[in-house]
């Protein structure tokens, strides 16, 4: 039983969803289960909610009729065992799930048109054969199949049964198909420039010389454990509280986060979580013109997070926390170790060496909520950083296997991409990611201001030219509120509570630090930008609306325009002393190179929420020294 209403869904509320939805005939052997989530009750009923409330769950589900194509939302009560609503939603296709994934994998690869195909090309083995499909954008798809749930798929070769299963592509060939009855409509025929030998193996082989063996071990320990708590969902850490949650869209979601500030407990954000990922791939060539992952809308990260393990992903002193969702079918599997919970030492926290009393200096560590994703061939490592002075830091790391394409012999390259191995090429590329940070700094009556640093002209006032201003533009109105990066005037934007002030007489605030921003560089008439328009500004604000999550809308599968974002704002909410909501866009801008192949080192990006004003001081002035090596303390009084 749920001890609070953030709590995610179980295993058991899974499968009632599923149960009572076909107890009560909404749900036949035709249909499946795009998604079930838990139906988060209204931020104010949250916000309201005490320790022995009574905890109401209720469960929200995406299904489809693979017989007709239809798609349905459903709301089951799951304490009242009943459903509360069935409602069809007309012209939209529900994100694409593993299980299809798979399903077309197999079904593909046993294809007599496709094993002809392939063999017209020299590949006999279809056990090697991958079968990679991606979703597609409407405007993109075959007009006589735009009524259906259409895949296109890429074809791979592995060299060997154990081999890299991204490093030899079937190139011109593509396939499309109904995601519904797996039904092959199409074979994309484009070109045939042969599949060069490349050096694309990436476990140890004999053609890449021996292993590094030249580290000394290297153990990281806490004898007495962790100086974390978690109980059942809610994670304390220092000054730090929140609860975490998980679904299949977002992955982790981190709630309620709050510092307890000398005994008063304030609160910072009430929800924080990646709500899109837009990968346009910016190569108009046949091979990648289609190609646009919504990783988030179309996949989701939750039913793409994988396992943690030991050592390997996770190093020192680990809890972990099991994630569970559900399959096409409604039945619930388990996630194990899909969260890891650790605290990390990160040099040093703040330091200053007097002439008269010598060193003071502090260790600094940090708590992380962190998970991996794979999609595909791609991985995602996200973390999600605490620090003893108040600074909360998300951080994204990208690898895995970037896609590549071969082109003919004698040919020049395509501008579009690098040259990583013989005759093949990585295509340039962007990963948008969109961070949904629902902000209370001190409370929901919040203001978001924008900061520019300005340098004033050389004046009677200012002689030297030496003056540096800061001014500050309120963000008044949605309508206003798409914003963008200016590295000329070192922009942020600061989230203060104009009726609560510090000792000093300043509104209490929290700082979005930018990191990792850029343009989208692409025009606002394309396809592409039509359905995710979020894309064009760095930051965007708007009141706080329950219903209001997706920012590409709810359906981006098979999108032709934005039904999220730019709908939203169209009533220009008013935006001082409001509940705000950030959308902070950043990512990667991947101009690929060969150091990222045949495997990507971590490319790693970041933004910060720091702390302005919100505390009357350094919030680590208490911070306790730490153990010298030798067993004294890291300062020079007693």
């Amino acid at each position: 039983m749920a001890s609070h209403p953030l709590e995610p869904l179980n295993a058991e509320e899974f499968s009632r969803t599923a149960q009572i939805l076909r107890r009560d005939g909404h749900v036949t052997d035709t249909f499946r289960f795009a998604s079930i989530e838990l139906l988060e009750p209204p931020k104010q009923q949250v916000l309201a909610w005490r320790a022995g409330d009574p905890v109401p769950r209720q469960s929200f589900a995406v299904v489809w009729n693979r017989s007709d194509n239809k798609t349905y939302e459903a709301i089951v009560d799951l304490t009242g065992d009943t459903v509360v609503s069935v409602e069809h939603i007309p012209d939209v296709t529900p994100n694409f799930t593993v299980d299809e994934f798979h399903d077309v994998d197999e079904a593909l690869r046993r294809h007599p048109d496709v094993i002809a195909k392939l063999r017209d090309r020299g590949i006999t083995d279809m056990s090697l054969v991958i079968v990679d499909v991606w979703t597609y954008g409407k405007a993109l798809m075959p007009e006589k199949y735009r009524d259906r749930r259409l895949g296109w798929a890429d074809l791979w070769v592995r060299e060997t049964p154990d081999g890299n299963p991204y490093a030899h592509p079937v190139p011109g060939l593509k396939l499309i198909v109904d995601m519904n009855t797996n039904e092959l409509l199409d074979i994309d025929d484009g070109y045939d420039v042969g599949m060069p030998a490349v050096q694309g193996e990436y476990v140890p082989g004999p053609w890449k010389g021996e292993q590094r063996t030249d580290l000394k071990p290297l153990h990281i320990t806490q004898p007495e454990g962790g100086s974390f708590t978690i109980d059942g969902t809610e994670l304390r850490w220092q000054n730090w509280s929140m609860r975490l949650g998980f679904n299949y869209r977002e992955g982790p979601v981190i709630y309620q986060v709050a510092y307890d500030d000398h005994g008063v407990r304030r609160e910072i954000a009430y929800r924080m979580s990646f709500a899109e990922m837009v990968v346009p791939y910016r190569d108009p060539t046949f091979d990648h013109y289609r190609r646009t992952a919504y990783d988030i809308g179309e996949w989701g990260l939750g039913f793409m997070t994988t396992s943690l393990e030991l050592g390997c992903d996770c190093l020192g002193e680990i809890t972990y926390v099991d994630a569970v969702l559900h399959d096409s079918t409604g039945a619930p599997y388990d996630i194990k170790n899909a969260i890891c919970l650790h605290e990390e030492d990160n040099a040093v926290l703040w330091k200053h060496v007097d002439p008269a009393t010598g060193a003071e200096v502090r260790r600094q560590r940090r708590m992380v909520v962190s998970c991996h994703v794979t999609v595909a061939n791609y991985e995602y490592l996200v973390y999600w950083r605490f620090y003893q002075d108040g600074n909360i830091e998300c951080e994204v790391r990208a690898t895995g296997i970037m896609v590549t394409t071969p082109y003919a012999e004698g040919a020049d390259a395509p501008p579009y991409g690098t040259v990583v191995d013989t005759r093949t090429y990585a295509p340039f590329h962007q990963h948008f990611l969109v961070a949904r940070l629902d902000l209370d700094v001190d409370g929901s009556a919040n203001t978001v201001v924008e900061v520019d640093s300005v340098a004033p002209p050389v004046s009677a006032e200012n002689p030297y030219g030496l003056a540096l201003v800061t001014q500050s533009t309120p963000i008044t109105s949605e309508s206003s509120s798409a914003r963008d990066y200016n590295w000329e005037t070192q922009r942020g934007w600061k989230v203060m509570n104009p009726d609560k002030q510090n000792r000093h007489g300043t509104p209490v605030a929290y700082k979005l630090v930018p990191g990792a921003a850029f343009p989208a560089m692409m025009d606002p008439s394309t396809p592409q930008y039509l359905r995710a328009p979020v894309i064009g500004h760095t930051l965007w604000v708007t009141q706080h609306d329950d219903d209001e999550r997706w920012p590409c809308g709810k359906y981006p599968t098979q999108s032709t325009v934005d039904t999220g974002l730019t709908e939203w704002i169209k009533d220009d909410a008013p935006l001082e002393y409001a509940d705000v909501v950030l959308w902070y866009v950043f990512g990667i801008h991947h101009i690929t190179r060969v150091e990222e192949w045949p495997i990507m080192p971590v490319d790693t990006v970041s933004f910060w929420l720091k702390p302005f004003g919100f505390f009357d001081q350094n919030p680590s002035i208490d911070v306790a020294p730490t153990p010298k090596a030798d067993g004294g303390a890291c300062h020079t009084t007693a």
